[in-house]
C-alpha cells in the first residue's frame, strides 16, 4: 500500500442496521404514545372523535389525562368557563323611533352537552347563534313597546329579553348565566320630547298633591270650626239650663238669691257702706 492511500475502515454493516432500525422503532414508538395520549386542559370538556366523527355515545372527557386509539380517534377541546359576548344591537320601537342598545351575554356550554354543541354547530357557535338569537330577540321585543315605555318599564323590558333569549340558547346547549342591558338611545330630538314630557308629568302630579293638600287643609279647617261650634252650642244651652234653674228656684224661695249672694261672699264686711247704701246680706234686727 502506498504511504498516499487512505487506510480502509471496516463497518459492520449488521450493527449499523440494528442501531437504524432501534432509532425508528422509537420515533414510531413516540409518535404512538403522542397519539394515543390526549391531555383536556382546565375549564375544558374534550369531544371524542372517531375518524373525525363525533362520537355521540361517549360523554365529554373531563379534564385531565386520556388514552385514545391512535391516529383513529382525536378530542376537540371546547371551553365551558364563563364567556362573555356583546352585542350592540338597533331596532324600531312599536310608535316607529329608532332604539339603540348593547346587550352583553355571560354564557358556558352545557358541560355534558358540549358533543351535541359541537356535531351541531362547531366551533363558531357565538356567530351561529348567539348573535342572531339577540338580534332577533331585541327587535321582537322592543317593537313591543313604545319608546316612553322602554325608559319608564325597562325592568319589564330586560325581563322579556333575557327570557327570549335564555329560551333560544338553550335549544343550542348554551346556558346564559346573566344578561345585562346597558340604557337605550334614542335620537336626540326625541331624547328632548322625552325629557320635556317626563317633566310636565312631575309639574302635573306636583300639582295634582298640591291639590290634595289643600283640600285636606281645608277638610280640617271645617271640622276645627264645626267643633267649635257645637262647643259653643252646647256651651249656650248649659248656660240656658243653669238660668232657667235658678228662675225657677227663685219662682219657688224668693230667698234663695240671697243664699247665692252668702255662697259668693268671702265673709269680709265692707269698712265703708255710702248713704243710702243697700246692705250686701239683710240681717234682721228684731226677732
Amino acid at each position: 500500500m502506498s504511504k498516499y492511500e487512505t487506510p480502509k475502515i471496516k463497518v459492520n454493516m449488521s450493527a449499523a442496521k440494528g442501531v437504524v432500525i432501534g432509532i425508528l422503532l422509537l420515533i414510531i414508538i413516540g409518535v404512538v404514545v403522542s397519539a394515543s395520549v390526549k391531555i383536556v386542559d382546565a375549564g375544558h370538556r374534550g369531544v371524542l372523535l372517531h375518524w373525525s366523527a363525533v362520537d355521540l355515545t361517549s360523554p365529554p372527557l373531563d379534564e385531565g389525562l386520556h388514552f385514545v386509539v391512535p391516529f383513529q380517534d382525536d378530542v376537540v377541546q371546547i371551553e365551558v368557563r364563563t364567556l362573555k359576548y356583546e352585542k350592540e344591537s338597533r331596532s324600531a320601537s312599536r310608535d316607529l323611533q329608532t332604539v339603540e342598545t348593547t346587550v352583553t351575554v355571560n354564557y358556558h356550554p352545557n358541560k355534558e352537552a358540549v358533543h351535541r354543541l359541537y356535531k351541531n354547530l362547531g366551533l363558531d357557535y357565538e356567530n351561529r347563534v348567539i348573535q342572531p338569537a339577540i338580534e332577533e330577540t331585541v327587535k321582537q321585543v322592543t317593537a313591543n313597546y313604545n319608546a316612553a315605555d322602554l325608559i319608564t318599564k325597562r325592568p319589564v323590558v330586560k325581563q322579556d329579553i333575557e327570557t327570549s333569549i335564555r329560551e333560544r340558547l338553550n335549544q343550542f346547549e348554551v346556558v346564559t348565566e346573566v344578561i345585562s342591558i346597558t340604557d337605550f338611545e334614542f335620537s336626540p330630538l326625541f331624547a328632548q320630547a322625552i325629557e320635556s314630557k317626563v317633566e310636565a308629568e312631575q309639574k302635573a302630579l306636583r300639582a295634582e298633591n298640591d291639590l290634595r293638600r289643600i283640600e285636606v287643609e281645608a277638610r280640617q279647617r271645617e271640622a276645627n270650626a264645626i267643633g267649635l261650634a257645637n262647643a259653643n252650642i252646647a256651651e249656650a244651652k248649659g248656660e240656658a239650663e243653669a238660668i232657667a234653674i235658678i228662675n225657677k228656684a227663685l219662682a219657688e224661695n224668693p230667698n234663695y238669691l240671697d243664699w247665692l249672694k252668702t255662697q259668693a261672699w268671702d265673709g269680709k264686711l265692707p269698712l265703708v257702706v255710702g248713704e243710702g247704701g243697700t246692705p250686701f246680706i239683710q240681717i234682721p234686727i228684731s226677732p
